[in-house]
């Protein structure tokens, strides 16, 4: 079962470029990069080309006569005389780039002879991304992918454009929704929240029509994360990104989420793991959330990059790393539990990310005030709470009223209630996080 992503149409625009320059699918591990490529693949070409360099190292071989399209076309054929390069109608796809990141090099020479369309892609590719940048600047075009969002879930549940479209007029209009789209949309959003992102969790779920096994498919995931930190991370390193990695979940558990080094090992200092954190970033596993200076405009460079919060590339991460019996409780019952807050929080923070937005947030150092996200209009800084419960935004109303906070005009609060607006906040359930963005940009 193939699920509808949004690099499909990226991928259609793409191939619609007259002058278009070999592709690079940046994205973490088994966020379903190779299959959407595939089926792209299978719709729009003759010839399909593919080579993976991690299942197929004799492929690194391929370059040992240059660069150039001709030498790399002849030692293929070399290797495999099956494989049919047709002019014009033939996409090559270099697999796990990672491995072999010398090969980007030919990207310049695939783009000046132009008779094959060229897509590359690996599940680390951040990590090594410096030398493929440096070998292939200025004749590539680049394209994160991350996981499903909530509306390639919708799709995958069958729900088509016309679902969306109703939620953001429900946005926009203030209009709230009736009991059953609420009942609705709170269902499949837990759903969502329960399982996650990943293609694998996702296609399980919607051909069983239960969870049924979806905890092991979890998990099995989280191994081999941490195996890839031990495959692709060097020496001392790999214990304390590992030591990061594991210490996520319970530091989001907790009402001061600010990720805190001294907590990760003993005697543990900051200056040992800044480089951890920017690996595990630069891989694509986790989003960070840097603390502002001050709740002003512009956003960037304006935040402490010593302080951050860290939540997961996807909240199906964070579900596998809960013990068995919050497993039982949140799968059967849908209950959250002391993880509610963090789940909702990184959920939004994912939202926002796979929307496009970098994450900031705001804690005063005498902790009298703080903000879980913030985001903006053209001319305007907007606070964003996330509420596990349904009660009063404190610090949102401070920063609205107040007149230190000359950027901040209104605020966005989501929580498990309806669309509304008063004191110059907007109210909207969680389900609609995937939509702020562009709700913003009509303020």
């Amino acid at each position: 079962m193939y699920i509808p992503r949004k690099i499909d149409k990226f991928l259609a625009d793409w191939k619609s470029e007259q002058n278009r320059k070999p592709l690079i699918v940046k994205g973490s591990r088994q966020v379903g990069k190779t299959e959407s490529i595939r089926h792209f693949a299978a719709d729009n070409y003759d010839s399909f080309i593919e080579i993976n360099f991690v299942e197929e190292p004799k492929y690194t071989m391929i370059t040992s006569d240059g660069y150039k399209t001709d030498d790399i076309i002849k030692n293929i054929s070399l290797i495999d005389p099956s494989k049919k390069f047709i002019d014009g109608k033939t996409l090559i796809f270099f697999d796990e780039i990672q491995s072999f990141p010398d090969i980007a090099t030919s990207l310049k020479f695939f783009k000046q002879d132009g008779r094959f369309d060229v897509i590359c892609s690996g599940s680390m590719l951040g990590i090594n991304y410096r030398k493929i940048e440096s070998n292939s600047v200025g004749y590539k075009k680049d394209y994160i992918m991350r996981s499903l969002d909530f509306e390639e879930f919708l799709w995958a549940k069958g729900y088509d454009d016309s679902f969306r479209e109703n939620l953001f007029s429900h946005m926009i209009d203030q209009k709230p929704f009736s009991e059953l789209e609420l009942s609705v949309c709170r269902s499949l959003f837990l759903d969502f929240c329960v399982l996650g992102g990943m293609p694998a969790v996702v296609s399980q779920y919607i051909e069983n029509g239960t969870f049924e096994g979806s905890l092991d498919t979890q998990r099995q995931l989280l191994a081999d994360y941490k195996e890839d930190i031990r495959k692709y991370a060097e020496g001392v390193d790999q214990t304390r990104i590992l030591n990061v990695f594991n210490r996520i979940a319970p530091q989001l558990a907790k009402k001061n989420k600010k990720f805190q080094i001294s907590k990760v090992a003993s005697g543990a200092r900051f200056r040992d793991y800044r480089g951890c954190i920017d690996w595990l970033v630069d891989a694509g596993i986790v989003n960070p959330c840097y603390c502002l200076n001050f709740p002003e405009l512009p956003l960037k460079g304006n935040y402490d990059e010593d302080k951050f919060k860290l939540y997961f590339a996807d909240s199906g991460l964070l579900v596998a790393m809960l013990d068995d019996e919050a497993q039982d409780d949140l799968r059967a019952n849908k209950n959250l539990g002391v993880y509610k807050g963090a789940l909702y929080e990184n959920i939004v923070g994912e939202a926002l990310v796979k929307s496009g937005c970098d994450l900031y947030y705001y804690r005063r150092e005498d902790s009298t005030l703080e903000q879980d996200f913030f985001m903006r209009t053209k001319d305007s800084l907007v606070p964003v709470e996330v509420k596990a419960e349904n009660g009063r935004a404190k610090s949102l109303k401070t920063l609205i009223n107040s007149d230190k906070y000359a950027d901040i005009k209104f605020g966005v609060k989501l929580f498990n209630g309806n669309v509304g607006y008063s004191d110059n906040v907007y109210s909207f359930p969680y389900f609609c996080a995937f939509l702020l963005k562009e709700f913003l940009q009509t303020k």
